[in-house]
């Protein structure tokens, strides 16, 4: 199947993946802030 300049200008999707970065970024910044605040040790 191939699609014309103009179909492939027209195909909607996505979007997904900015949403997952940003969630990802918002997790990262938690874990990292409560790694400061509240340090556990490994194993204990």
């Amino acid at each position: 199947m191939y699609l014309t300049n103009n179909e492939l200008m027209r195909v909607n999707g996505g979007g997904y993946g900015l949403w997952a970065a940003i969630g990802g970024f918002i997790t990262f910044l938690i874990s990292a802030i409560e790694g400061f605040i509240n340090p556990i040790e490994c194993g204990k």
